[in-house]
């Protein structure tokens, strides 16, 4: 059993944007405002013409207050004075190698995988001081019991394209429980206009283990995220639109897409300790844009290479959002 390290460097606090590789519905630029929505994310790096590494990702997620009654809610971190909003997200990632025409073991590559898992969240926004707190512990399941041989299977088959090959040698059935945490604090903001915010987070559990901070901006005409999420605050104005951009380097400690679980050490191929990449950079850019109650987003992510013989690797999102 591989042990969970962290690594506490203060000048990392200084550099790239801190959400993960994916499952970042917490980011200020994707703030709804708004204490109860509906929202629906697909990503696929088919958008990005090419079918590796982070295959897709679906995640389905909604925020109610009603979800303060949530069990696991209670093991969040809710502090005293600020608005907090309450949600759940089921989130279903895959991760391929190159290839997927081939049914043997691709030696160097990164392996299958697929994760399915039950994401329980708060995000804590302190009005007055322009910070907010975001926490999440995700509880479900890494390996074939996740599907992510029959969900690519079943999308190529609709899309007439090559039938994958291999996820027989995918990473074996574990348990997924992580635990995250975010901290966001605004630098400098112009009106509703500019926003500028330093961040910093750390994820730790048998999913992944990793220190990341940074930057991100928005610019355009939007809602502060740093404001009360009143009832109907996002229909004050008709429509909002804004850019973002967040660059982000982590420190990474464990990944079990790559590695494999943290109980389970059957798989039949993972990437050594040794050769995943302990610092990682990613960009991600996008367009936000709100019309009433309905909020839109396209980006596109960039991310450097994983382990040692990997490479780099884009993919592109959707993510559809309504508010009530």
């Amino acid at each position: 059993m591989h042990l969970i390290k962290y690594i506490l460097l203060p000048t990392l606090f200084l550099m790239g944007k801190s959400y993960g590789q994916v499952d970042d519905n917490t980011a200020v630029y994707r703030n709804i405002s708004s204490s109860k929505y509906v929202r629906i994310h697909y990503d696929n790096d088919f958008f990005t013409n090419s079918d590796k590494y982070y295959s897709q990702g679906i995640s389905i997620e909604v925020v109610n207050p009603a979800m303060s009654r949530f069990f696991i809610s209670k093991l969040l971190v809710k502090p005293a004075g600020n608005e907090i909003k309450y949600g759940i997200a089921l989130n279903d990632f895959g991760y391929t190698p190159t290839s997927i025409s081939s049914n043997e073991i691709r030696f160097g590559d990164r392996p299958f995988s697929a994760a399915l898992y039950l994401k329980t969240f708060a995000i804590a926004t302190d009005t007055n001081k322009h910070r907010r707190i975001s926490s999440a512990l995700s509880v479900g399941i890494i390996g074939p019991a996740a599907g992510g041989k029959q969900m690519q299977t079943g999308i190529h088959r609709w899309l007439d394209n090559i039938i994958p090959q291999g996820w027989q040698h995918q990473i074996r059935n574990d348990v997924i429980m992580n635990y995250q945490l975010h901290y966001d604090r605004q630098l400098l903001g112009i009106k509703n206009i500019f926003l500028l915010n330093a961040a910093a987070e750390i994820q730790a559990g048998t999913l992944k283990n990793k220190l990341s901070s940074g930057l991100n901006l928005m610019i355009g005409k939007f809602n502060n995220p740093y404001k009360a999420a009143v009832k109907n605050q996002g229909l004050r104005k008709r429509v909002t639109f804004h850019l973002y951009a967040a660059p982000q380097v982590s420190f990474v400690g464990y990944d079990a897409t790559l590695q494999g679980g943290v109980f389970n050490r059957k798989s039949p191929y993972t990437i050594a300790s040794q050769d995943i990449s302990k610092i990682t950079f990613q960009a991600n850019a996008g367009l936000v844009i709100n019309i009433r109650k309905l909020s839109l987003e396209y980006c596109q992510s960039y991310l450097t290479k994983e382990f040692t013989t990997g490479n780099f690797h884009r993919w592109a999102g959707l993510k559809i959002g309504v508010g009530f």
